[in-house]
């Protein structure tokens, strides 16, 4: 699945995104549903965006916040570092979600495997 980097590219975009989205309607248990083998668990999710939160209302998820502008990937041999940023309503994009895509694991299952490393400001 990694060996065509552009398809791999929008499944990373697709996983990073929907935790996003599911953050924008804080739905905690299911980002803890995606990610509390690695951690991430209801109380880290909702814990980790209560700051956010209490600086803006809301996160946006129209089509800039799924923009390649709020993406940003550092190509490894072995894994993806990558850095989702939040489309905030002051446009200040300084939260977002961190994350480690790890190729191996993800040729071995046929898609992004995603492990949260941070969620907060930059």
């Amino acid at each position: 699945v990694t060996r065509n980097a552009r398809a791999f590219r929008v499944l990373v975009r697709n996983a990073l995104f929907r935790r996003v989205e599911l953050a924008a309607l804080r739905r905690w248990d299911l980002l803890a549903e995606l990610d509390a083998e690695d951690g991430w668990d209801y109380d880290a999710w909702a814990d980790a965006l209560a700051p956010y939160f209490q600086e803006y209302d809301s996160i946006g998820v129209g089509p800039d916040a799924r923009g390649p502008a709020l993406l940003m990937i550092e190509q490894g041999r072995e894994r993806w570092t990558v850095r989702q940023s939040f489309d905030d309503p002051n446009g200040d994009h300084d939260w977002g979600i961190s994350a480690e895509i790890d190729l191996v694991a993800s040729d071995e299952v046929g898609a992004a495997v995603v492990r949260i490393t941070d969620v907060g400001q930059l």
